[in-house]
């Protein structure tokens, strides 16, 4: 015979699941990543793996094979190329001194600049090459942890996508709210992951695609690759795009040629900052919009944890974060309502 009660048991159980969850979450601290872009590529391929399966009628494993590459051929290749190309640019300018030198000889003409702040620009000009750096991974240095997390990733997604059904009521099972409201937070997740990844995504693309096109017109140097940067930097809203064409028109000014610097400053203004706010409001109608503050700050919390990805993964963190806050709060209000009506129909009883 036992010598703990039912209830006793109960809790030990539940001590030693909480314990041994906590050392699971521990251990895969490591590969949150993965899971993460996993939950995210689920929800934006579902749509297509139902329609590929159910209007198309094709297998399953084939319909969830076929998402899968084409991901890796539109999304991952182009990213991790893109990469390279940013790391072996940002290293050709730390090792070109003149550089550097060329630059501080332009702002001088500018603004008047002390032997103090030539030496505080120039340092922080290299720390943002090294920041750059550091933020974009490495096919070369990181190729065994980038190959492995993304094996996961997939090898996660195609089981989460060929028994999707089971997926999904695993994680409507055990959410920590009733039904409807796991209903409510698969919807608003799915509005969420899609305004953050393909809306704000979107948006970067059109923005660094349109200070490419303007640099090339204008005759400013490497308009690809300030593009490829002005794309990643405009997922971070309002400082994003001129943070990369105000510098070079200022540069061209400098250099005598005003033409090219101010058109360049008023089209940035006029055009690429706005179409901002015409594309946001586009998206926010059919998906809603995410706040610019949820996104600055989402990006100071994601970039220590996910490097550039922290970008798209940190604004949607602490979007998931928050909707779960109003989910809590409205379960919290249904359940007071529920305990007064109780409380007032056992008075009248009495």
């Amino acid at each position: 015979m036992s010598i703990f009660t039912y209830k006793q048991r109960n809790t030990i159980n539940l001590v030693i699941i909480i314990a041994l969850g906590c050392l699971i979450a521990y251990s895969l601290q490591g590969i949150f990543g993965s899971i993460l872009s996993t939950l995210v590529l689920y929800t934006i391929m579902r749509p297509g793996f139902i329609y590929l399966v159910e209007r198309k009628k094709l297998n399953r494993s084939f319909a969830a094979i076929l998402l899968i590459l084409i991901s890796v051929v539109l999304i991952i290749l182009p990213f991790y190329a893109l990469s390279s190309m940013v790391i072996q640019k940002v290293n050709e300018l730390q090792n070109d001194h003149q550089y550097f030198q060329h630059i501080l000889v332009k702002l001088k003409k500018l603004i008047p600049l002390g032997t103090d702040a030539q030496n505080l620009l120039q340092e922080a000009l290299k720390k943002t090459g090294n920041l750059a750096t550091e933020l974009f991974p490495s096919l070369i240095s990181g190729a065994f942890n980038i190959i492995l997390g993304l094996l996961l990733m997939y090898f996660l997604l195609y089981f989460a996508l060929v028994q999707h059904e089971y997926f999904e009521a695993a994680l409507v099972k055990y959410a920590p709210f009733r039904e409807q409201n796991a209903q409510r937070f698969a919807l608003e997740m799915r509005n969420t992951t899609y305004a953050n990844v393909l809306g704000q995504g979107f948006i970067a693309v059109v923005q660094g695609s349109l200070v490419c096109l303007s640099f090339f017109v204008l005759g400013y140097s490497d308009p690809v690759f300030w593009g490829v940067i002005t794309t990643f930097i405009s997922f971070i809203p309002i400082l994003g795009p001129p943070v990369i064409f105000v510098p070079a028109a200022l540069m061209q000014i400098a250099d005598g040629n005003n033409t090219a610097g101010w058109i360049m400053l008023i089209f940035g203004f006029v055009v690429i900052i706005n179409i901002d706010n015409v594309i946001r409001f586009m998206i926010a109608k059919r998906v809603g919009n995410i706040h610019p503050i949820i996104t600055v700050i989402g990006v100071v919390i994601g970039i220590p944890l996910f490097g550039i990805l922290g970008l798209v993964f940190g604004p949607l963190l602490l979007s998931y974060f928050i909707l779960l806050i109003r989910i809590y709060e409205t379960s919290a209000m249904a359940s007071e309502r529920l305990e007064r009506i109780k409380t007032i129909s056992e008075a009248e009883e009495l």
